[in-house]
């Protein structure tokens, strides 16, 4: 029998849900909950008792939890658990880190997909008059809006977000290209490295950054990345706020150089009130609520469930990082 921790923050019919899945073996609620899968958690002596932790966990007390052979996080990010220390530390013991990336693939892409929709039918606009002066701009709005069908896309990142992307926009025969680190050489669509990215901007019309903040990735949408870019492209971030340089797009967005900016992340989270991207010329955010979905929770302990199934007969776990 296994011990099983974890400081996931669930209502009681997920708690519950949690309970049976993980029977016969032996499951400890954390007394210091994490309340957001975003904010680091408190260290917890209980947790020096488990085989298993699920939800987040500090990363420096799982190093010296002896007993712990696996971590299955409640979020498909893992930047805390992603330096070289813990990796070689973590890894070199044959313990075993994983993610929740297939919980967060199909609503990411979806808020993607639906950026580019209200963008491309100049939903946004049609807001804004709805609130304001309630006019009826009928020629204008229509001679704005466009059609997905054929435009061109660069991902930044192709991991299982922007892979399920890649089949949602799939139907609009749009054409695809894909930066990636380490191609793995099954992809569905044009795959380039860093080398081949500044030629691919200066003819997309879509550019959505997927990327994880790490210390690679600090920056990497840079002045000279939106400057690269076909004028009036539009601009998606569903990664890291810390992966752009916001300076940098809030002049491409005043210059026109950017058509517009579809923010679902930002640096810093919240961001403050008085920041230029609230009011800049067609920015559009929304509050880190890009993976949210109603059956968040339960998709969440299932997956959870059938990566212990999975670790139980010893077969490969979904969604490994370490």
């Amino acid at each position: 029998m296994l011990t099983i921790w974890t400081n996931a923050k669930f209502g009681d019919s997920h708690r519950a849900l949690l309970a049976e899945g993980v029977k016969p073996h032996r499951l400890i609620f954390s007394t210091q909950l994490s309340a957001s899968n975003l904010a680091k958690a408190a260290a917890d002596p209980t947790m020096q008792e488990a085989d298993i932790a699920f939800g987040q966990p500090d990363p420096e007390q799982a190093l010296q939890c002896p007993r712990l052979r696996w971590i299955h996080l409640t979020t498909a990010g893992y930047t805390r658990y992603d330096g070289a220390a813990f990796r070689e530390a973590f890894g070199g013991r044959g313990s075993v880190l994983t993610n929740s990336s297939m919980v967060y693939n199909e609503p990411c892409a979806e808020h993607v997909l639906a950026y580019m929709l209200a963008n491309a039918r100049q939903l946004m606009p049609s807001l804004d008059t709805q609130r304001t002066d309630r006019t009826w701009p009928t020629l204008e709005t229509r001679a704005k809006t466009a059609l997905l069908v054929g435009q061109s896309v660069v991902l930044l990142g192709f991991g299982a977000i922007g892979q399920r992307l890649a089949e949602l926009l799939a139907p609009f025969k749009m054409q695809i290209t894909a930066v990636r680190r380490r191609p793995a050489g099954d992809e569905n669509v044009r795959v380039i490295s860093e080398a081949g990215l500044t030629e691919a901007l200066a003819t997309a019309d879509h550019v959505v950054n997927i990327l994880p903040d790490n210390p690679a990735t600090v920056g990497y949408v840079n002045a000279a990345r939106f400057s690269a870019a076909k004028r009036g492209a539009i601009f998606y971030n569903v990664g890291r706020g810390t992966t752009v340089d916001q300076v940098a797009l809030l002049a491409a967005l005043q210059s026109g150089q950017l058509g517009a900016a579809y923010l679902d992340v930002t640096d810093p989270e919240p961001l403050p009130p008085e920041h230029p991207l609230w009011t800049a010329p067609n920015c559009y955010i929304t509050p880190h609520s890009a993976g949210g979905h109603q059956t968040e929770p339960q998709r969440l302990v299932q997956h959870f469930i059938e990566n212990l199934r999975r670790f139980e007969k010893s077969e490969a776990l979904r969604d490994r990082v370490i």
